[in-house]
């Protein structure tokens, strides 16, 4: 009989439980479950969202609701009762109550913030006031501090005093009279020494810290180079103000890479699900770089234009015009994407320009290269099959597109590696460098190039 209970699974389980209606049940079903198994439920049964949530401890539900999606989030405060909200907000930790409540309307914050306590208001209106996207807003300021005086034996005493408010205990911080940080001393440290020991004589005054104001995406980089699980936050006079834990940095860069990824695909950032985004929001993320690419695209028209009578005298360069157009567009997309994706995990530098140069100006010749032998190859090989198809002078127009496919590849792979670096030297996001972009640069100038080769080779029989 357990068996079969242990088979049916959670979703059906619950929905047997909501049908009885008795809140003691739902209560202790919910207590049972693993939070993931909670926060599925959430998403499984929207329209009973806040009942879920009402029926935990707080403890229980801060855990779940830190998980869902802001929608969800908002949706639930809208039906909670005031004193759940209240008892909820107050024990959400500073920096993700923070992230909730920068998400909603300024006349929502204003009602929810009367709900806080005094102290846990102070911590929230201080979170507020640092920028978006600063350190500041991650900050957490529920840490556990010493002095240099202090015995170990005084440390754990603090630490079972102060610990449990705290989100990481690993590591405690070293202050002093003026509140100013000191040093880190990971835990470890005060086990395997003697209670008398003095903190003075654990430290090396080695700290690594974030400036409150500094940009979130930096602490990404700072975090993987140091591997901590928690770093402290500190003023421009080095007062200790808090700490970022590794979860908000992940989140961080998970927010980070999807916006990259969207401006790589020619859109604006989304700042919510895609299936959740409105129609006309979306319809506005999406219109303005297409415009823009649109009009880039009408420079390709205006080249070919100019080339008129050059296409007109030899209607056999036209034929080859969207192979030599794809293949530049390709290779600089190619290009691009590892150059971004190499600045965003901080395996390329600014300064790296040169070698990036030179690399992609190797890459680009024996790319194309290896394009040209082929283009070439197509030219001999149908005019072996079909010697009419190109007439008598099939091997200057073979040289026209093997040279032209050199040169459209290695100007791809250089436009596409190097914009990105200047947009980042200029101030601007390297994602927006987007492979659309490099691809309407490309074939633009991939047209001049295809043209002026043809010129060159093919002036006085062709054309």
């Amino acid at each position: 009989m357990q068996l079969e209970e242990d088979e049916i699974s959670i979703p059906a389980q619950f929905e047997k439980i909501l049908e009885s209606g008795k809140r003691a049940e739902i209560k202790e079903f919910l207590d049972d479950q693993n939070i993931s198994d909670v926060v599925d439920l959430v998403y499984e049964f929207p329209e009973h969202e806040a009942l879920i949530i009402a029926n935990m401890s707080v403890h229980r539900a801060v855990n779940v609701f830190k998980l869902l999606e802001v929608l969800e989030q908002k949706s639930i405060i809208q039906e909670l009762p005031p004193s759940y909200t209240a008892a909820l907000l107050n024990e959400l930790p500073a920096d993700d109550r923070t992230d909730f409540l920068e998400e909603l309307p300024s006349n929502a914050v204003r009602e929810l913030i009367k709900l806080l306590d005094p102290e846990e208001r102070r911590v929230t209106l201080s979170l507020l006031g640092y920028p978006e996207n600063s350190i500041g807003r991650l900050m957490n300021p529920d840490y556990v501090y010493v002095y240099s005086h202090n015995t170990v034996e005084e440390v754990f005493g603090i630490i079972r005093k102060y610990g449990k408010n705290s989100e990481a205990i690993n590591v405690i911080y070293v202050i002093n009279q003026a509140g100013e940080l000191l040093d880190d001393i990971r835990i470890g440290e005060f086990i395997l020494s003697s209670p008398s020991t003095k903190v003075a004589e654990l430290m090396d005054e080695r700290v690594i810290s974030l400036k409150a104001y500094d940009d979130q995406e930096s602490a990404s980089e700072i975090f993987k180079m140091n591997n901590r699980v928690a770093l402290p936050v500190v003023s421009e006079s080095n007062k200790l103000l808090g700490i970022v834990t590794i979860d908000d940095i992940l989140w961080v860069a998970t927010e980070e890479y999807s916006e990259d990824m969207q401006k790589m695909g020619g859109t604006q950032a989304f700042e919510e699900p895609y299936l959740d985004i409105p129609l006309l929001r979306l319809f506005r993320k999406r219109i303005p770089w297409l415009v823009v690419l649109f009009l880039g695209e009408m420079l390709t028209a205006t080249a070919m234009a100019f080339f008129e009578d050059e296409i007109a005298r030899a209607v056999v360069l036209a034929l080859f015009i969207p192979l030599i157009i794809s293949s530049g567009g390709n290779s600089g997309s190619q290009a691009s994407t590892l150059i971004i994706q190499a600045m965003a995990v901080g395996e390329v530098y600014i300064s790296d320009w040169w070698r990036v140069m030179r690399r992609e100006i190797i890459s680009g010749i024996l790319l194309g290269t290896v394009l040209g032998i082929i283009g070439f190859l197509r030219i001999f090989v149908f005019h072996v099959v079909t010697p009419s198809l190109y007439g008598e002078h099939w091997l200057p127009l073979a040289f026209t597109l093997g040279l032209t496919l050199l040169g459209v590849v290695l100007w791809g792979t250089l436009s596409g590696s190097m914009l990105p670096i200047l947009l980042k030297k200029m101030g601007a996001d390297p994602a927006v460098s987007s492979a659309p972009f490099v691809a309407t640069l490309v074939d633009v100038t991939g047209l001049i190039i295809y043209f002026s080769f043809a010129f060159m080779l093919l002036k006085g029989t062709l054309l």
